[in-house]
Formats: structure tokens, C-alpha cells, sequence
């Protein structure tokens, strides 16, 4: 991977392009950083097809990629080759009316081709085999540029929020249940002909989500993803709340109703006061219920509590409240990131009290475990 502050010459490069323009998104400027991590160490030439292969795709875009390029990381004997055989190679395909270089090698142009698909075939595949061993590495491995990605990875998961099925019924298209009253007073605007029958099913409304994430200091090494787990989640759906606790509960939504990721957890740092403290799960579980269990974001809500387990606290007291929770809520999911290794198993105190009022047990360490929380949540 590139240096802290290559990376981050890398993401301005991806910046410059999209003042010039060009239509450069996140993810695009993330697969380029990326590719330069794959074929470190970098030279310009392969520094240059990461670029082409990752930031643009279309035809037209290329001499601005190019002018963008040579500005930003300077001009060089190789900028003025490739730049004479970018200019060859348009003349030698100019439509009919155009000058073009009379005699031109076809061979050498098809070869030039096939070497500029080969080299963006290359570098796409190497790009893909990157992300996923990145998503398979577990969060307590990752060095900084890595966590920098992975953390780009998890604000684009596409979350589904959970919905759940209302007692009322609406009109409908679909052919779920016949509505008589409907189809009669239709039927009047044809003189009593049915003509057209109505149908009505149940309305499908979005069922809270609650997340309840554990910010200890054994939970230092997974703490940051799954916050921004909950940015992705807010950023989804209205009907989220997250809390945060070590030894107390905090509540962190409003600090993660931003459009700047980078802002919101830094709010949220500042808010929690006891970020890589201790843990007690009972009482702050407790304090959950006793605040907000009459709360209609958590009544019959999804609940998510991301902890290892952990607990410094009474085990009976996390059952007690674990049992509250249960009768609560419509489901209770723990994300446990030590649930990634196959040893794994629920000894803790605090795990093994709370283990039999769980609906979904699930690992927690790396990008494609929360991936898969993402898809038990549209469940």
C-alpha cells in the first residue's frame, strides 16, 4: 500500500481530475489506490495505467486524463512518448476528412492496442483481487492505509433496512386480496359493469434499527469499522438510532446525521467519554431500557449489539437485561468480532449469559462479515 501521504496524493490526483470535469467518484479514486497499492512499488508507467484503467472509461476522456496526469505529477520523457503515441494513434483512426499520417504501421497501432487493453485488463484484475483480500482480512491486522480503505469499503455497503408488514391494508396492483367495496364503486362509473377489479394488500413500513455498539478498550481494534457501520446505517434509513457504551450509555445519533463521515465520528469521539474505558454491558443495557424501552424506535425494533463480551460487570444482571431486551424487541442479533476465528468459542461471563436471549449470533471482524450483517438485516 502507498504511504500515508501518497495515499493522499493519490486521492488529490483523483480530485484534480474531477475539477477538470471528469465524472471521478469515491469509488473510482478508491480503486486507484488500490491498483498503486497492488503494484508497488510504483513507477510513472504503471502509475499511469492504474490511472486509466480505474478513473475513466470512456474514449473521449482520455487527452483530459492525460493533460490532468503530466500537470499534477509533472512532465517526463515518458509523458512526451506516451504523448506522441496517443496523438499517432487518433490521427491514424481520424474519421475520413481528417488529416492522418499517410503510411501509417496498422500492425504497430492494432499492437499498441492490444497492449493498452492488456495493461487496463491487468490492472482491473489486480484491483479486484486487492478488495477481496482486503474484505477477508480481519480489522486487528489492518495497518492505516488499509483501515483507510476498509473504511471507504463499509460507508458504501448498499444496506437494506428492515421492514415489517402493517396491520392496515392499502390499494394494490398486485392480485393479493380482492376488494369488493372498491371494484362496486368503480363499477358505477360503467353502469354496474365490473370492469375493473380492485385489489388491496398490507403496506410494508421500515421497522426500527437500533445499534448498540461496545467502545472498550478490547474493542479497540474493531470499535472504528463498526462505527462506520452505523454511518452506512443512518445514511440508509431514517428509523435508526446508535448508542455507544464502555462503562455508560451514549447516545450518538444526532452526531452521525452528517454527510461528512470524517466530521460525524470525530463528534462522536468527542461525545463518548468512555472511548477505550471498561465495560460493563449489564448496566448500560439497562440504562437502554429503563431511558428508552417506551421509546418507539426501540419497541419491536431490530437490535443490534456489537461487543465482544467482555464484561466487567455482574453476569446475572447482562442476563436480566438481555431477557428484558428479548421481550422488547422484535429481534436481538450480537455481532461478536471474535466469532471470526473457527476456535471461538462463548466462555465469557458476560457472552455465556447473554448467549440464550440471542436471535442471530454473527462475527463482526472484517468488511465481508459486516457485509453479511447487512444482508440478515433486509431479512
Amino acid at each position: 500500500m502507498p504511504a500515508g501521504d501518497d495515499y493522499a496524493h493519490l486521492v488529490g490526483f483523483g480530485r484534480e481530475l474531477r475539477a477538470r470535469g471528469l465524472p471521478v467518484g469515491t469509488g473510482r479514486i478508491l480503486n486507484f489506490c488500490r491498483a498503486a497499492g497492488v503494484l508497488a512499488p510504483v513507477d510513472r508507467r504503471s502509475l499511469y495505467w492504474s490511472g486509466r484503467a480505474t478513473l475513466i472509461s470512456r474514449p473521449e476522456d482520455i487527452e483530459l486524463f492525460d493533460n490532468a496526469f503530466g500537470a499534477y505529477f509533472g512532465r517526463s520523457e515518458l509523458d512526451e512518448t506516451m504523448s506522441s503515441l496517443f496523438d499517432w494513434l487518433d490521427r491514424t483512426h481520424a474519421p475520413a476528412g481528417e488529416t492522418t499520417i499517410e503510411g501509417a504501421d496498422t500492425g504497430a497501432v492494432a499492437g499498441f492496442a492490444e497492449a493498452e487493453e492488456v495493461a487496463g485488463d491487468t490492472a482491473t484484475r489486480m484491483v479486484a483481487s486487492g478488495t477481496e483480500m482486503l474484505r477477508d482480512k480481519s480489522f486487528d491486522t489492518l495497518t492505516e492505509e488499509e483501515r483507510n480503505h476498509a473504511a471507504l469499503l463499509i460507508r458504501h455497503l448498499k444496506l437494506s433496512v428492515p421492514l415489517r408488514t402493517a396491520r392496515r391494508l392499502r390499494p394494490s396492483v398486485k392480485a393479493r386480496r380482492f376488494d369488493l367495496p372498491r371494484t362496486l364503486r368503480s363499477s358505477l362509473r360503467t353502469q354496474g359493469e365490473p370492469f375493473r377489479r380492485a385489489y388491496r394488500d398490507r403496506r410494508r413500513k421500515i421497522r426500527p434499527l437500533v445499534l448498540v455498539l461496545d467502545v472498550s478498550g478490547s474493542m479497540s481494534a474493531y470499535s472504528r469499522a463498526l462505527m462506520q457501520f452505523a454511518f452506512a446505517a443512518i445514511s440508509a434509513g431514517q428509523k435508526v438510532e446508535v448508542f455507544c457504551f464502555g462503562t455508560r450509555l451514549t447516545r450518538v445519533t444526532r452526531a452521525l446525521r452528517t454527510r461528512d463521515p470524517d466530521a460525524a465520528l470525530g463528534e462522536v469521539a468527542a461525545t463518548v467519554q468512555d472511548w477505550d474505558g471498561g465495560t460493563r454491558i449489564g448496566e448500560s443495557l439497562r440504562g437502554l431500557l429503563d431511558e428508552y424501552g417506551q421509546h418507539v424506535a426501540l419497541r419491536r425494533a431490530v437490535v443490534v449489539l456489537c461487543s465482544d463480551g467482555l464484561d466487567r460487570g455482574d453476569p446475572d444482571v447482562l442476563a436480566a437485561q438481555m431477557a428484558r431486551l428479548g421481550r422488547l424487541a422484535w429481534r436481538v442479533i450480537w455481532v461478536n468480532p471474535l466469532k471470526g476465528s473457527p476456535l471461538y468459542q462463548p466462555l465469557a461471563r458476560g457472552m455465556a449469559a447473554a448467549l440464550p436471549h440471542i436471535d442471530v449470533f454473527l462475527p463482526g471482524h472484517n468488511v465481508a462479515s459486516l457485509e453479511a450483517l447487512g444482508r440478515v438485516l433486509a431479512e
